[in-house]
This record gives C-alpha cells, sequence and structure tokens, in this order.
C-alpha cells in the first residue's frame, strides 16, 4: 500500500541510505538530498530517488512543499557558523515543508562533568563543530516559528553499528585513554536512530528537542576495549590523560574534555519505542 505522506532527506549519507530504505520498504515516496557524484551514485545504486545539492551556495530554489523534510547534512568543516542551514533555509522560504526534523549532537550541551543531562540544561558547547550545530539548532527554530512549521530536534548521541566502528583505530594501536581518566560518552546504535528518526518524520504528534541515545553511557576505554573483545583484536594500549596530552590528535583530545551522561527518558516516552540495542553489549553482538 502507498503511504500518502512524501519525505525529503537533505544530506542522504550513512544514515540517511538506511533511512531511505527503510521507507521505500514501507511504500513510502522519498527524495535524497546528496553533494557529490558519488553520493549521487551510491543512492541511485540502492534504487534511493536523489538528486545533486550544493549547500554551499547562497542562491539556490527548492521546492519542498508538502513534503516532511529531515536535515541530516553536516555543517561546514570550520567556524561556528552553520553557512549551510543558512542558504538551505533561504532556499525553502517560499515553498516550506511540512514538517522539518533536525538532527543536532549532545554535544551542544559541551561539557557537564559527568552529570546526567536531559533537555531542559542550558547549551554550553566548547568546540567549534558543537558551536555550528547549535547554531543550526537557533536557526531553524527561528525559521519554523515564523511559518508555523512543526520542527523536531534530534541531540544524537554517537553513532555506531555495521560499518561505523573503530577498526582501523584499533588496528592501528593508537593508545585510548584509561578507565580511570576516561570521560562518559554516550552512544546510539544507528538501527534505533533510524527508527527514532522514522518515527518523528510520519507522527502527527511529535514535536520539540529529544536526546537521541540508548541510555546507558559508559566510557570511551570500555567503548573501544569492547570493540576490540568482540572483533577478537588486541585492546590499544591505555595511557593516562596526562600522556594523552603529549600523544593524542587535538580533535580526540577535544572529546575527551568532554563527560556528560544522557537521559533519554523523554524519548522513550513520547516516541513510544523499545530500543533494539538498548546498551553497548547488545550493540556489539549484533556486529
Amino acid at each position: 500500500m502507498k503511504h500518502n505522506t512524501s519525505i525529503s532527506i537533505i544530506g542522504c549519507g550513512f544514515v540517511g541510505k538506511l533511512l531511505a530504505q527503510q521507507l521505500l520498504h514501507k511504500n513510502i515516496s522519498v527524495a535524497g538530498y546528496v553533494s557529490s557524484d558519488n553520493s549521487l551514485a551510491e543512492c541511485h545504486s540502492k534504487k534511493i530517488p536523489c538528486q545533486l545539492i550544493n549547500l554551499d551556495t547562497p542562491r539556490m530554489d527548492l521546492d519542498l512543499s508538502g513534503q516532511r523534510v529531515i536535515y541530516l547534512a553536516p555543517p561546514p568543516h570550520s567556524g561556528r557558523i552553520d553557512t549551510r542551514m543558512r542558504h538551505f533555509l533561504a532556499a525553502i522560504d517560499k515553498h516550506v515543508p511540512e514538517k522539518l526534523i533536525l538532527i543536532s549532537t549532545t554535544g551542544v550541551y559541551g561539557n557537564c562533568d559527568g552529570a546526567w543531562i536531559d533537555e531542559t540544561w542550558p547549551l554550553n558547547p566548547t568546540a567549534d563543530r558543537a558551536h555550528r550545530r547549535a547554531d543550526a539548532e537557533q536557526q531553524v527554530q527561528q525559521f519554523c516559528q515564523q511559518h508555523s512549521i512543526p520542527l523536531v530536534i534530534l541531540r544524537v548521541a554517537g553513532i555506531y553499528g555495521p560499518g561505523k566502528i573503530p577498526v582501523e583505530r584499533i588496528k592501528s594501536g593508537e593508545p585510548i585513554v584509561n578507565q580511570q581518566d576516561s570521560p562518559f560518552t554516550n552512544r546510539i546504535h544507528v538501527a534505533d536512530l533510524v527508527t527514532v528518526c522514522e518515527r518523528a518524520l510520519l507522527s502527527q504528534t511529535i514535536t520539540g528537542i529529544y536526546n537521541v541515545t540508548d541510555g546507558h553511557p559508559g566510557t570511551m576505554y570500555e567503548y573501544f576495549t569492547g570493540v576490540a573483545a568482540r572483533l577478537k583484536l588486541p585492546a590499544p594500549p591505555a595511557i593516562s590523560l596526562q600522556q594523552a596530552k603529549q600523544q593524542l590528535s587535538v580533535g580526540m583530545l577535544s572529546y575527551m574534555a568532554e563527560s556528560r551522561r544522557i537521559d533519554n527518558a523523554r524519548l522513550l516516552k513520547d516516541f513510544g519505542i523499545v530500543m533494539q540495542f538498548p546498551d553497548l553489549e547488545r550493540g556489539l553482538e549484533s556486529l
């Protein structure tokens, strides 16, 4: 049976392709938008209707009226402003969608020293990449308010799953920070994330901001050693945070500087879902 809802996926990458396939499987009309010929070819090989879009161009027109839109496109690589979001919103200003879903990040909360965080926690981004996400959230909130469009913001934790685990890093033997110095991190299995995205798009009632995580935070040490054990690889050498400051990349250290435990009670209640992979142990079993 053909569903009468039409979905547009802006940024049809790793998550977008899995979402598109799940929706198409249910006879829901889907259009993907990607920024590279490679992504376009990959979408077509998976039978996903798709077209090219350049979000770095200020002047473009996009008619998404009557569409339910999920925005998965990454922000630009630098700065604190999401210029791509600015261009996208300008492009749809004359033909606005029926509903908008934005994928954001739990990084917008910044460092919380391991505290439990729900959606009421104030934003305190520290890394530039988190500032860009917070900026995108603000832009979309203003736009949707102005046009009276229902909006869902999904603040997503670290995504893992088949094809999205740090195999190469573990094989490289690069050290990780030991258990006692390792910050809390939060994760969501990609299969559960796709279900959340689908529910947000198709629901008539769900709006607002949601933390998307399995609700079982762990440390980065537990994650890397858990993946290594599951793949029967040697565990990476563990070093202290002091040593890490000399040895690890700036990018990795910026992740190590933030510790928080993300509460997902609101998501579970409003979305009425049961996580397929409620913790890392079960998630890794699926690999």
